[in-house]
């Protein structure tokens, strides 16, 4: 496995400052934020796309560092029905990473309206009452299906390969199940962004979901995520209110190993090879009780001390 982060987990700093500690921490390439509901503060999208001079001098500064485009990140809602510049600018991030040679692009599902008429993105999270079953239908065989088969075709006439789906609530896909169903209808080009700090909250088990996954793990997220058990008790983790107010909040995203330790860690890196991936551990720094860079960093410490890095030799003894 090799290890990095996404760029937006130094938001704060310009891309040379981050690209710098980037190799000074020692990780060996950075996911990068291109647009949707990042400010993308290190990827001028439009620009790449139109200036072949841009796309060289930002890879040149990853390559005079030793250091790789893990992907690029468009983590908007795609099929949000009111702003057509989230769908565009996906569009145009697979094309931009067609053109760099990187071969994954991350994204969301997205989520659209429940109905025709309706302006806001509805995510359906019970089977009752009756109309959420013709809300599923309409979001998945009118909108999301049509949308990601123009897209994976898109996706092989720029040589992107993969398409890392986050597993993320108010999307329509956010499970396993939803994820294999969409893989089903589109194919191979679809596959997972596994994240568990997403499971965590939404009450599944990440290392049940690695095994479920298998070989449609395309790309790791490390997240972690604090469930904080007295408001949890009283509340669920159905939880909406401020992502600043830790205390109140029956879950917040948090640095990796101050929410689950040393030894999940390790036990998720090894279901993940059990699972046959053998590819990037992306970290994502939302830690808002944390400084960005110090978080990072004990993230980084913690995946160095658990990940595997070299390939399997073992082999039994002829006796």
């Amino acid at each position: 496995m090799k290890l990095g982060f996404v760029s937006d987990s130094l938001g704060g700093i310009s891309l040379t400052e981050m690209l710098d500690h980037a190799a000074r921490m020692g990780v060996s390439g950075v996911e990068v934020n291109t647009c949707g509901w990042s400010t993308a503060p290190h990827f001028d999208l439009r620009g790449m796309l139109e200036d072949r001079r841009k796309r060289d001098d930002f890879h040149r500064a990853f390559q005079d560092r030793g250091l790789e485009i893990i992907s690029l990140n468009a983590n908007g809602n795609p099929l949000h029905p009111t702003d057509a510049t989230q769908g565009r600018d996906l569009r145009d991030t697979i094309r931009v990473a067609g053109d760099m040679g990187v071969t994954t692009v991350c994204t969301m599902s997205g989520l659209p309206a429940g109905s025709p008429g309706d302006t806001m993105p509805n995510w359906v999270v019970s089977s009752w009452p009756p109309e959420t079953q013709e809300i599923l239908r309409y979001q998945w065989e009118e909108k999301l299906i049509p949308f990601w088969s123009e897209i994976a075709g898109l996706a092989r006439e720029n040589g992107v390969t993969r398409i890392a789906l986050e597993l993320h609530g108010n999307q329509c896909v956010y499970n396993v199940a939803s994820l294999k169903r969409l893989n089903e209808a589109i194919g191979p080009v679809i596959g997972a962004n596994l994240d568990p700090s997403h499971l965590f909250w939404m009450g599944a088990d990440p290392l049940a979901a690695a095994d479920a996954l298998g070989d449609l793990i395309y790309h790791v997220h490390a997240k972690d995520t604090m469930l904080n058990a007295p408001v949890q008790a009283a509340n669920s983790l159905l939880e909406n209110g401020p992502l600043m107010d830790i205390p109140a909040r029956a879950w917040s995203y948090i640095t990796l190993g101050f929410g689950h330790g040393d030894e999940w860690w390790r036990q998720f890196c090894y279901r993940l090879k059990m699972a046959g991936y053998d590819g990037w551990l992306s970290i994502e720094h939302e830690d808002v009780l944390l400084n960005s860079l110090e978080g990072l960093e004990k993230s980084v410490a913690l995946l160095k001390s658990v990940m595997p890095r070299d390939p399997a030799d073992f082999k039994p003894q002829d006796i």
